[in-house]
């Protein structure tokens, strides 16, 4: 997702500041979860045309910005734990896909215990 020279600049940055030291498994979750909060407060209260008046404006900044805390967060998680995002997102379709098939959930939003 993050490719490897964008997190090796992520890693720069953190190192740069002594920032690790804060960095924990659990802050860096908190984090992720805050950040992901300030996400969905973008949307909140906005029905669609309003999110698309948004996406067309400066306010899409805004938006931006929230992803890539999210995504930052994520990214040094991934990598404090050895964990690869990619590998872990691979086998996560294999799964959802055993879990949620086609014939039984195209076009619908039931959950898996629920069809």
């Amino acid at each position: 997702m993050i490719k490897s020279q964008l997190l090796e600049e992520l890693i720069a940055f953190r190192q740069q500041r002594d920032w690790e030291q804060f960095h924990s498994p659990k802050n860096l979750a908190v984090s992720i979860s805050i950040e992901a909060a300030e996400l969905l407060e973008w949307f909140q209260w906005k029905n669609d045309e309003q999110i698309a008046q948004h996406l067309t404006s400066n306010k899409k900044e805004q938006l931006e910005d929230e992803i890539a805390d999210v995504a930052i967060y994520l990214s040094y998680l991934c990598r404090d734990l050895d964990i690869d995002i990619n590998q872990i997102v691979a086998t996560k379709i294999k799964k959802n896909a055993i879990k949620y098939p086609i014939t039984k959930v195209k076009g619908r939003s039931d959950k898996y215990d629920q069809y």
